[in-house]
């Protein structure tokens, strides 16, 4: 027989047990999470403190034996410390939500567990969907919150320019492919020892709606549908040149009540694939003392009762810093015409 847990009825479950169940639930993971691109990082603290080497890699020479070795010089370092955004998210759970409650299509009453696992699953959507947010800004460029406050621009925090690429898809005569070789070649350029699988690019239904209908893409995107017409979604990974592109029309309702759109209207961003150490989302522990030092969980939920006795409070938090280490990897995609 299943024993479970009444939250009405003494402590209930504690911080680990409540963590551990919401993290085991299923959540929608978005296109960026099932590219696995931001990498966790489990932290200690509340900031995450990199280190920017201003030095060039530079191969070494070929020497004979017994030669003097080759110095390393000082390069200019500089440290830059970022604060990991706190995202609370609480609910309460209440005895008319349990009591009378039957679950469907049985004749006993619902049990607690059920009421409280259905909460627990839509608090962690919203986790989901937040951090999902979070990454697609950070990958155009830009850190935002679920508020769509701006937190860090990546560009200017490590001083360099924004990348950008106009493809021109409103001129018949365009170069397409000219385009997309300068993208390949500016990640290349800027990869400063970093290794790369590929390129890939995540844009919006009307880049790609224009992308595929431009002159120079029209056959190749025809011959690229016709082997699996019935079967594959073209649209999920149309490689053309070095660049593989998808379209991405993922939006999501801020905490004010408008709606953001995760890749900007008519536009795109371009980055590496498996590299090793450009994209990482640091999880920084929660705001408890018994997870002070601790290293940092994706997501902390947990039940305080209250004093009353007529409800649980169901706190939840996550404490995630989607960071882009070298934006000058990344590529912002558009046309002028």
């Amino acid at each position: 027989m299943t024993v479970v847990v009444n939250p009405f009825v003494g402590q209930g479950f504690t911080l680990a047990e409540m963590t551990e169940a919401i993290q085991l639930l299923p959540a929608p993971k978005g296109r960026i999470g099932e590219l696995g691109l931001f990498r966790p990082e489990p932290i200690a603290q509340r900031n995450v403190i990199l280190e920017s080497v201003e030095g060039e890699l530079r191969l070494l020479p070929a020497v004979t034996p017994g030669a003097p070795a080759t110095v390393a010089g000082r390069d200019s370092r500089k440290l830059r410390s970022f604060v990991v955004p706190h995202i609370p998210h609480d609910d309460v759970l209440l005895p008319e939500e349990v009591q009378g409650i039957r679950a469907f299509g049985k004749q006993e009453a619902d049990p607690v567990a059920q009421v409280l696992t259905r909460k627990l699953a839509r608090m962690r959507a919203k986790h989901a969907q937040t951090l999902e947010y979070m990454r697609a800004k950070a990958l155009s460029g830009v850190l935002k919150d679920g508020a769509g406050n701006t937190l860090y621009d990546w560009h200017a925090e490590f001083g360099i320019d924004k990348a950008s690429v106009d493809f021109k898809l409103g001129d018949a005569s365009g170069d397409v492919m000219k385009a997309a070789i300068q993208v390949a070649r500016h990640i290349e350029d800027h990869l400063s020892g970093e290794t790369m699988s590929g390129i890939y690019a995540l844009v919006s239904p009307e880049f790609f709606d224009r992308l595929i209908a431009h002159k120079s893409v029209k056959e190749a995107y025809a011959f690229y549908a016709a082997t699996n017409p019935l079967r594959d979604d073209v649209r999920r990974g149309f490689r053309f040149g070095p660049i593989v592109f998808e379209e991405y029309a993922g939006a999501a309702t801020l905490a004010n009540g408008q709606t953001d759109r995760f890749i900007a209207q008519g536009e795109g961003i371009a980055f590496p694939l498996g590299t090793s150490n450009t994209f990482a989302t640091y999880f920084a522990p929660a705001n408890l003392l018994e997870t002070v030092n601790t290293l940092g969980e994706e997501l902390y939920a947990r039940q305080v009762p209250r004093a009353d006795g007529r409800g649980i409070d169901i706190l939840t938090e996550s404490n995630p810093l989607p960071i882009v280490k070298r934006p000058a990897l990344t590529v912002r995609l558009f046309s002028s015409n």
